[in-house]
Parts: C-alpha cells; sequence; structure tokens
C-alpha cells in the first residue's frame, strides 16, 4: 500500500507542477496582505491570478516594436513617450554596444507597457497584485518580516546598474517567480493610485515629502522603509516617463477555465 500510495505521488506531482505554469506565467494564489504598514493598514484581498515569470526582455520587446511600428521611436506620438523612450536602442531599433537582449527592457513607458500586454492577451498586473507576489521569498510568500529579505531589496535600491544584468539572475520565489526585486522597478496598471493627492511631486500638497527617500526614515523598520521607496517611486512618475530602471512585467486574470487548483 505505501509503494503505491508513494508511485500515486510521483505521478501526480508532475501534474500539480504543470497546472501552476501557464505559458510562461507562474499561478499566484489568491490571499491577503497588508499594504505598506503593517498594522496600520487595512488588509487586502487579492484573488488568484498568473503572472509573468519573467520581466519583459530587449529581445521581446524588439519583436513587440517591429509587428507594432506605431511604437518605434520615430513614430510613437509624445503623449504615449517622452523623449527619452527606447533611448539605449540605435536608430535601426537595435540595441547599442554593451546593451543585452536578455536583460529586462527599460525606458518604456505606462502606455508602451499597457500596449504590449493587451496584444499579448495580458494586463499589467495591479498594484496589490505585484506588492503581494513580491512579498514572497525562496520559501515562504511572505518574507517580509525576515530583516535578510529587507536587506537584500535595499542591497539592491543602492546598486548603479542592476537593469543590464540578464532576467532569471536573481532567485526564483515561493510562488516560482523570478526578479521580483534586484534587476528593475516595474509598471503596474494603477502605479500612481497611492499617497498621491495630485498629478505630480511638484503639487505643493501636505504629501510632497512622501516622494524623497527621506520620507521614510519614520518607518519603524526595514520592511516599512523598502516599501516606502517603492510608493514613492511609483508615485513620482507619469505614465508617459520613460526610466532605465523601470520595466514591466504582465500579468493575466484567470477564468474558471484555467484556474487548476481553486484552494491555493
Amino acid at each position: 500500500m505505501i509503494k503505491f500510495i508513494a508511485k500515486l505521488s510521483l505521478f501526480l506531482l508532475p501534474l500539480f507542477s504543470m497546472a501552476q505554469d501557464i505559458d510562461g506565467m507562474a499561478i499566484i494564489g489568491k490571499g491577503t496582505y497588508v499594504p505598506l504598514y503593517g498594522s496600520d493598514s487595512i488588509k487586502v484581498n487579492v484573488e488568484k491570478f498568473a503572472l509573468d515569470v519573467y520581466p519583459v526582455t530587449n529581445a521581446e520587446f524588439q519583436k513587440f516594436v517591429e509587428a507594432h511600428p506605431e511604437w518605434k521611436k520615430e513614430n510613437v506620438k509624445a503623449l504615449f513617450a517622452d523623449e527619452s523612450y527606447l533611448r539605449h536602442w540605435d536608430a535601426n531599433h537595435e540595441l547599442k554596444k554593451g546593451e543585452k537582449p536578455n536583460s529586462p527592457v527599460t525606458n518604456v513607458s505606462y502606455f508602451a507597457a499597457k500596449k504590449y500586454c493587451e496584444c499579448d492577451g495580458k494586463r499589467l498586473p495591479t498594484l496589490d497584485e505585484w506588492e503581494y507576489a513580491a512579498m514572497a521569498d525562496k520559501t515562504s510568500p511572505d518574507a517580509r518580516e525576515k530583516d535578510s529579505y529587507n536587506k537584500f531589496i535595499l542591497g539592491w535600491y543602492e546598486k548603479p546598474a542592476a537593469f543590464n544584468q540578464e532576467v532569471g539572475s536573481t532567485f526564483k520565489n515561493y510562488w516560482g517567480v523570478y526578479d521580483m526585486h534586484g534587476l528593475v522597478w516595474e509598471w503596474t496598471s494603477d502605479f500612481n493610485s497611492v499617497l498621491i493627492s495630485g498629478e505630480s511631486r511638484r503639487d505643493n500638497t501636505e504629501d510632497n515629502n512622501l516622494f524623497c527617500g527621506s520620507a521614510a526614515i519614520g518607518s519603524s523598520d526595514l520592511m516599512n522603509y523598502a516599501a516606502f521607496m517603492r510608493y514613492a517611486f511609483r508615485g513620482s512618475v507619469k505614465a508617459n516617463f520613460n526610466i532605465r530602471t523601470l520595466g514591466f512585467r504582465c500579468a493575466q486574470t484567470l477564468d474558471n477555465k484555467n484556474q487548476n487548483n481553486e484552494n491555493l
């Protein structure tokens, strides 16, 4: 009997693993999390969804631009991308010397990232989805209270050029996703929906101090400091901005057809 159960487990394990992956995406199980400030915030429910295992690369975005020439550097409208759009590419839409095809694409606006995901039948993740998936380290879905994990994140914030590393350079987290921290910041669909009372950091409001790193000095621990930096960064950008350290990955809403394990 024991041998039969062992054999059955070996048979079911690959099926279970396959159920957690959809065309290069990882399944992020539903759950709740408390954003930013721990006990000072309200729990947020996150439904089960799929998330790209890796950030979108230069090579992948090149294919998108060729298929959709309206997003070439010379064609894109200023409304959708400022003058820094794809500035690490040359006039022939090739990567400049020293750039890597398998590194995360950066200098891409919110509009361009959103369109890329839509053309692939996907969407940008929400801020809550991104933060929820990014809580995980290698072994647990929420590692935010681990000093070692938060020190890793803050150590990356101090690196000047992590964006030129290839995708997969960091660890594979609990959900099977790479590079949530360690390579680039990432766009979310509602990137500026939190801690914002106006359109930009130049607004004259009481929240202006939230846009700089010094605003996080009052945070009670490393987890809050790291989160504060992300929220401040998101709140300081506009949708047509193109930033060297800012990339993206796609997400997908799961319906009854592709939800394979409802209890996750």
